[in-house]
């Protein structure tokens, strides 16, 4: 992101509550322009903007960005956390079993949270994570036809 889209960032963490720092501001901005990061890339990207910051302050403000609901954290089984700046409407992942590469796809049908439970057990259900799993299109051509699933 460009330095004209600081004060609209700063005002956003703000309006959420936190306090604006050149970290949480190049935190956020690192999240937004970046891809399912996880949180070594993170912080060595917000490094290379602020100068040093500690691993456990970096993991201190994902935590208070994601509860104040401007960032995404997903656990796809066996990857460590990734976050993302994409957040309100409960799009779905596309995880490669090989590389392990992330891609969002939208809602599968209808309104969030976009799947029905048959049984929701009592519970108020307000959102659905799907992961779906395969080859991303790289993986797949290193594989070859025979292990392409129709």
């Amino acid at each position: 992101m460009t330095a004209s889209r600081t004060p609209a960032v700063a005002d956003e963490l703000r309006g959420a509550g936190l306090r604006v720092t050149a970290a949480r501001v190049a935190l956020l901005e690192t999240v937004r322009g970046g891809d399912h990061l996880g949180v070594e890339a993170i912080a060595s990207r917000v490094r290379d903007r602020v100068g040093h910051i500690s691993l456990q302050a970096v993991y201190e403000a994902l935590h208070a960005l994601t509860a104040a609901g401007l960032v995404r954290r997903i656990e796809p089984p066996g990857s460590p956390a990734l976050f993302e700046g994409r957040v309100g409407d409960n799009h779905h992942h596309l995880v490669c079993r090989s590389c392990g590469a992330v891609a969002d796809v939208d809602c599968a049908v209808g309104h969030a949270p976009c799947l029905t439970a048959s049984d929701d057990n009592g519970f108020s259900i307000d959102e659905a994570e799907v992961i779906y799993w395969g080859l991303c299109p790289a993986c797949s051509t290193a594989a070859g036809p025979e292990h392409v699933i129709n």
